[in-house]
């Protein structure tokens, strides 16, 4: 930046002159001083560049910020910037908190974000942990432990019950303290108590789709009634991933999924039938619906009314998983090397390891080159 171009200049022309030989070398940082006001947002950047090796585009940010630190007292950014690295965060972690919470350089240290970072060491989290979390919202270091943290923590505790499951969603979820869980998780828990859903079942749901519970819950009953309207029955275990499935989709996507099912050859009771058996079909788009179902289709192993049965067929990679496998299944029963033809839901259900060892590793010679074994997908 043009200062740091000035400095420069400034300690060329220094070290040339030969009257100043005798004298005390002019540092960078004090002549930055020199050439702009503390409060100037070219020094603030300038500073942080040199002084902290930080990136132009992160610099530029907080420098232009309305809550830019300001330089008259550096030592406060050098301490704030210190605290974080000696507590776990890489250059690259301190540089995002920086630069989506600038106003973190102008904080009170011992008063505002050490109380945090003690909040969260009482909870048993570790110290990767805090940073896991800290990184995911780096806004949770502004937020007051006394009106906002805690009664989060405690609503989520109410779900939860232990510190080490209240890590697992915070690290998993650090925007979750974005929201203010006393007006927006716990009604939302106590209304789908409300409807039948298990307590079980909420808390598997505040681990895997903690969003949810941020929604307001004037929005959750709507999403319930229209869950209600299509006729689902809420003693089902599928009722809450019905809801759930329901949230991700405007009455837009709906209705083009429906038409997508229709084009298909399903009938309304077909679709409503997939919807109640597997609602999380309906989370998915409208092409991968499509692809999976003319696929299943095509292997002339199951028609509609199969597919309306196993709607979780309609769940799998087509790629990954269904193509691979039907093609070895292809080439081991063209060569009539099966006894027993397996069944479509057999071939695409079981594990990957299951798969090897039964379709693939007996016949490496014929198929050893259609699939590939991936451990990584063993328990799938």
């Amino acid at each position: 930046m043009r200062t740091i171009y000035i400095c420069k200049s400034l300690i060329s022309l220094s070290l040339n002159n030969s009257s100043h030989l005798n004298k005390t070398p002019i540092s960078l940082f004090s002549l930055l001083f020199f050439s702009s006001s503390p409060k100037s947002p070219n020094a603030v950047a300038d500073y942080l560049i040199e002084r902290h090796k930080f990136s132009l585009e992160t610099a530029s940010k907080v420098s232009s910020s309305p809550r830019s630190p300001n330089l008259k007292r550096p030592e406060k950014i050098d301490s704030i910037l210190s605290f974080l690295q000696e507590s776990g965060f890489s250059d690259t972690n301190v540089e995002r908190v920086i630069k989506h919470a600038p106003q973190l350089l102008s904080a009170n240290l011992e008063l505002s974000i050490k109380p945090k970072f003690k909040f969260f060491q009482d909870l048993g989290i570790s110290s990767s942990g805090i940073v896991q979390i800290v990184s995911s919202d780096p806004l949770i270091l502004t937020r007051s432990v006394e009106s906002h943290l805690g009664p989060s923590i405690l609503a989520l505790k109410s779900v939860l019950v232990s510190n080490m499951d209240v890590s697992r969603v915070l690290k998993k979820s650090g925007w979750f303290f974005r929201y203010d869980m006393a007006k927006t998780m716990i009604p939302n828990i106590e209304f789908l108590k409300s409807c039948g859903i298990s307590s079980s079942q909420i808390t598997r749901c505040v681990y895997n789709t903690p969003t949810f519970f941020s929604n307001k819950p004037t929005r959750v009953r709507e999403l319930v009634k229209r869950v209600d309207e299509i006729g689902f029955d809420r003693k089902s275990k599928m009722f809450l991933h019905a809801i759930l499935a329901i949230s991700w989709m405007t009455k837009e996507n709906w209705e083009l999924k429906l038409e997508v099912f229709k084009s298909l050859g399903f009938s309304e009771d077909d679709i409503l039938s997939v919807f109640r058996r597997h609602p999380q079909v309906f989370a998915q788009s409208e092409r991968k619906i499509k692809e999976t179902t003319q696929l299943l289709l095509s292997t002339g192993k199951c028609d509609i009314s199969y597919v309306v049965n196993y709607p979780d067929l309609l769940g799998y990679s087509v790629e990954n998983r269904l193509k691979p496998r039907l093609r070895v299944v292809e080439v081991l029963e063209s060569r009539n090397l099966l006894l027993n033809k397996p069944s479509l839901g057999t071939v695409c259900r079981i594990t990957e390891r299951k798969f090897f060892e039964k379709y693939v590793l007996p016949y490496s010679n014929e198929v050893g080159e259609l699939f590939v074994f991936k451990k990584a997908s063993s328990k799938a």
